[in-house]
């Protein structure tokens, strides 16, 4: 570039990942014409997440020339072509046209070492002139290296050689978290993204972090996938919204669908705030809970009811027991998601409810018990840093929020941090009176407003819940 030559200015090229969410955490994708390592442990999803990657691109129009996945010494190219095949995105003319080539490199690898790959990279870049390149596994050429001096000098000729040309790569390695900070490779790489697995209860939790991008303003932390028939589902990490919305007066109470209740918090639960129904098993929270979304329905607001213990066929009994037709309701905007508390995981809930408050304009949401979202985490902190973006999001868009807790003898971690969350709690209590069950209702706390705090009795009838007398 002479001196008279502005320097470029403005937003990088992208190539796409292939996933929505995934570009959105990388700040629109990996930059055009950078050198990528995806690193993690064996089966971690490394392979899915580069093959959706470059399926995603093959027929880009700005850019028609093909794209070259090199296999090293990790894998048998006929057996990652083979499970290649069982992924939705997998088109054979791609293959058949040579838009996408799959080729490998483990026999010269074998008998020439690392020195094979810097011809190999020529080769291809002079014959076919690929606009990725994917090297599958890079891990197993540092393998083949004998000393550091030997792989920072085959680093030093392989970037050069790429950043001549137009092409973005790819380098995928089953590298651990200890080795980065001492390979030159990550030294020497733009963007790195590490796949991670690890175990909680009988199940495994997938996560990735963008540990480096440069020239990118992308989402840290880890954020939450799974693999399926179509690759990678990525839950991006739920943060909380810039500039949360001030309430405005003719919306700050919304009735609980109790007109007891609704009297003792001087009107209802508060619009774009939490409210914490807490008590022991059958005291009537739930009750209460399907009470205040059927009155939302009725008054034309949407309604999302969460639940990880009713299925939506127990639910729809309960609603049936308060005298309203479920698919009436359903009509009107009451909306369920269920998750078995046995395969519960808190990314891919948290962020299925966002979406599901962004896509209907949900007014009041109830979320049937946090209890199950605290024994489903293998993190608290992260579940609670979840809660309260969720929250925050809540406030920015007047949503409404109901939360039950079932209490015990033996408090639970999160129940303090929970309640410091709620705007509003009501403690709903079973007890006995010889042979006779009295239930009876508190309001624990109610923030900047006049509350009842009497203890009430309350029976549960056909018709949902009644406040007695004082």
């Amino acid at each position: 570039m002479s001196e008279s030559e502005p320097l470029p200015h403005g937003p990088l090229p992208r190539v796409s990942s292939g996933n929505a969410q995934l570009d959105a955490i990388l700040g629109g994708g990996f930059p055009r014409n950078s050198m990528n390592i995806i690193l993690g442990e064996p089966g971690s999803g490394k392979t899915i997440l580069a093959e959706r990657l470059i399926f995603a691109n093959a027929k880009a129009a700005d850019d028609p020339r093909p794209i070259l996945y090199l296999t090293t010494l990790s894998e048998p190219l006929e057996k990652v072509v083979r499970y290649l095949q069982q992924f939705s995105f997998f088109d054979q003319d791609m293959l058949l046209s040579g838009t996408i080539r799959y080729e490998s490199i483990a026999v010269e690898l074998e008998s020439q070492g690392v020195s094979a790959l810097l011809p190999k990279l020529e080769e291809s870049i002079k014959s076919i002139a690929p606009k990725i390149i994917v090297i599958d596994s890079f891990k197993a050429i540092h393998d083949l290296t004998t000393s550091v001096a030997e792989m920072r000098r085959l680093l030093y000729e392989v970037s050069g050689l790429l950043s001549a040309y137009d092409t973005t790569a790819f380098f995928l390695g089953e590298y651990s978290e200890e080795q980065i900070p001492v390979f030159p490779e990550f030294a020497v790489a733009d963007g790195m993204i590490e796949l991670a697995r690890k175990k909680h209860g009988t199940r495994d939790e997938r996560y990735l972090r963008v540990l480096k991008l440069r020239g990118s303003n992308y989402q840290e932390g880890l954020h939450a996938f799974r693999i399926t028939g179509d690759g990678l589902e990525v839950f991006p990490r739920l943060t909380s919204p810039v500039t949360p919305l001030a309430y405005t007066p003719k919306d700050e109470r919304l009735s609980t669908g109790v007109e007891g209740i609704d009297q003792m918090l001087v009107g209802g639960f508060w619009a774009g705030g939490a409210t914490l129904l807490e008590g022991p098993t059958g005291a009537g929270k739930t009750t209460l809970a399907l009470q205040f979304i059927l009155d939302g329905i009725a008054r034309g607001e949407p309604g999302l009811y969460v639940n990880f213990q009713e299925n939506p066929t127990q639910l729809a009994r309960s609603v049936r027991s308060l005298g309203t037709s479920i698919t009436d309701a359903q009509q009107r905007g009451l909306h369920f998601l269920y998750a078995s508390p046995v395969e519960l995981q808190i990314d891919s809930i948290l962020v299925e409810l966002f979406r599901t408050i962004q896509d209907h304009d949900i007014k009041r949401v109830v979320v049937d018990s946090v209890g199950d979202l605290v024994g489903a985490t293998s993190d608290l902190p992260r579940l609670y840093s979840y809660l309260y973006a969720l929250m925050q999001h809540f406030v920015a868009r007047r949503v409404a929020c109901v939360l039950t807790q079932t209490t015990t003898s033996i408090p639970t971690p999160m129940e303090g941090q929970i309640c410091a969350l709620s705007d509003a709690i009501l403690r709903l209590d079973l007890g006995w009176e010889g042979h006779k069950a009295q239930r009876t209702v508190k309001v624990v706390k109610s923030r900047g407003t006049n509350h009842d705090l009497d203890v009430r009795n309350f029976r549960i009838t056909s018709k949902g819940i009644e406040i007695g007398p004082r």
